[in-house]
């Protein structure tokens, strides 16, 4: 039998993300793949050197060839048919795949770990009151700095990649030089109850990386000039504790509190802009789409480098090139926030412009305990302590899809810097990956005798250390 679409043709117009249409519309073979897709679609476009491309029609991506998206999708083949087409990273992160060693050293559970905005550096906080730096390259220890009194609850780096700091849960916050391990300056004491989480201002505002914000239990936040080692200013307002606090790109600090608020206060002053409500309870957790881009500030994954060339303006710029691209790209045009609460909801703001929630997102069970867009900010992972990790789209809230697989709680996620990849860390003593594309699990990676609390994927692709309740950081 002959295959009916064997010489049937179709009209085409491709169309950006944000609406653009592209070229004219063109006659192509109903039968086209994807592959053949890339070509037509990159020489309308005429980049100098071609990017990959995935393919949407009505919201639905175009995985093998044309004719079977539009017979199940019904879709009238008389008119021109329009195409999205959105770019995807242009370099490819491999997957985890299993332990390559096992670092003992902490006396206490591992609260914390975070690799530098390159990749070269990697921290943990624990609760024996100690900071660890590790070599990534021989995978030992390197440095071990004592300074708190207390177990180490957050730990954040300076986007620069020169300074770590850490708070601890006597309420005192100690700055560390990861090239030597010792502490710079003296302590910065104010707060009254511990901290709960630090946050440096971006480095494309400030190439000096000299302020640095922190939130603690006692319902303050208070915004350090770490060069002097005094207190610029507090912001007071909420009344209960503080759970999170972000300095966003925009000139905004926003911060998230047990009293059902987050707040966006104006960083040059401190003066509150506006309080967002609409959690029934707690507020958690927060995520900017901009997180991923503020993260690495001048630094490039793609081209893998390592260290800053140039001067320190050059940084600034490169990281507010960085930034302003990721703007353009996440099509918002401005920051997006999504926040995660004990009242198993997520909403999605445009805190920078107005206080009305875009979207309320719902489906988990159980409390939500972390949120974070995707590098590319096309998506947002939601972990909770319903076993599940969900997939939301990063601009509508729309719910995607449920990653199920853990046994218990999940506590944390991490992106692969190219989007294709997550990464869950569970109380079920396990790191899942899962693929993107499939919406499937990809890797299962045990090893760890208890409750995993911490994880974080390197920048550069190349490496994730986690940590937990039994003490020791795997990588």
């Amino acid at each position: 039998v002959s295959d009916p679409n064997k010489d049937k043709r179709i009209l085409v117009q491709f169309k950006s993300e944000v609406g653009e249409l592209v070229g004219s519309p063109l006659d192509v073979p109903i039968d086209i793949d994807v592959k053949r897709l890339q070509l037509v679609c990159n020489a309308v476009i005429n980049e100098d050197n071609p990017t990959p491309y995935a393919f949407y029609l009505d919201d639905e991506e175009i995985s093998e060839n044309l004719v079977t998206t539009i017979t199940a999708k019904q879709v009238d083949t008389e008119s021109v048919v329009e195409i999205v087409y959105q770019p995807q990273a242009i370099f490819r992160v491999k997957s985890v795949t299993r332990c390559s060693s096992t670092l003992p050293g902490h006396a206490e559970a591992v609260i914390s770990v975070a690799y530098s905005p390159d990749g070269s550096y990697l921290a943990s906080g624990s609760g024996d009151t100690t900071v660890r730096f590790w070599d990534i390259n021989t995978e030992t220890p390197d440095y071990t700095c004592k300074g708190h009194k207390h177990w180490i609850l957050a730990i954040a780096w300076s986007s620069d990649g020169e300074k770590l700091a850490s708070g601890c849960k006597k309420g005192e916050i100690c700055l560390w030089d990861p090239k030597t391990g010792k502490q710079i300056g003296h302590a910065l004491i104010g707060h009254k109850q511990w901290i709960t989480c630090l946050s440096w201002e971006p480095l494309h505002k400030d190439s000096s990386c000299r302020y640095l914000a922190s939130s603690s239990k006692d319902a303050s936040i208070r915004v350090w000039d770490t060069i002097n080692g005094i207190t610029k200013y507090v912001l007071s307002g909420h009344l209960q504790c503080v759970t999170c606090v972000k300095w966003g790109g925009e000139g905004l600090i926003y911060t998230s509190s047990q009293d059902r608020t987050i707040k966006v206060w104006r960083a040059s002053d401190g003066v509150l802009c506006r309080t967002l409500q609409g959690h029934g309870h707690w507020v958690n957790t927060m995520a900017l789409n901009t997180d991923y881009a503020m993260r690495i500030g001048a630094y490039d994954p793609a081209k893998g480098e390592k260290l800053l060339i140039g001067e320190r303006k050059d940084w600034q710029e490169k990281a507010l090139q960085r930034y302003n691209l990721a703007l353009v790209w996440k099509l918002a045009g401005t920051e997006v926030m999504v926040s995660g609460s004990d009242d198993y909801t997520l909403f999605l703001w445009h805190p920078a412009k107005e206080k009305k929630s875009v979207a309320r997102m719902t489906g988990h069970q159980q409390l939500v305990n972390m949120v974070c867009f995707s590098p590319d900010a096309r998506l947002i992972a939601s972990a909770s302590f319903d076993k599940s990790v969900k997939l939301w789209d990063g601009i509508t809230g729309k719910f995607i899809t449920s990653l199920r697989g853990h046994v218990k709680s999940v506590y944390q996620v991490s992106w692969s810097s190219d989007s294709r990849l997550l990464l869950s860390s569970s109380a079920d003593s396990t790191l899942k990956v899962w693929d993107i594309k499939s919406k499937k699990l990809h890797m299962d990676l045990p090893g760890h005798a208890d409750e995993v609390y911490a994880i974080d994927w390197s920048p550069d692709g190349e490496k994730v250390a986690s940590g937990g309740k039994d003490r020791v950081l795997k990588l």
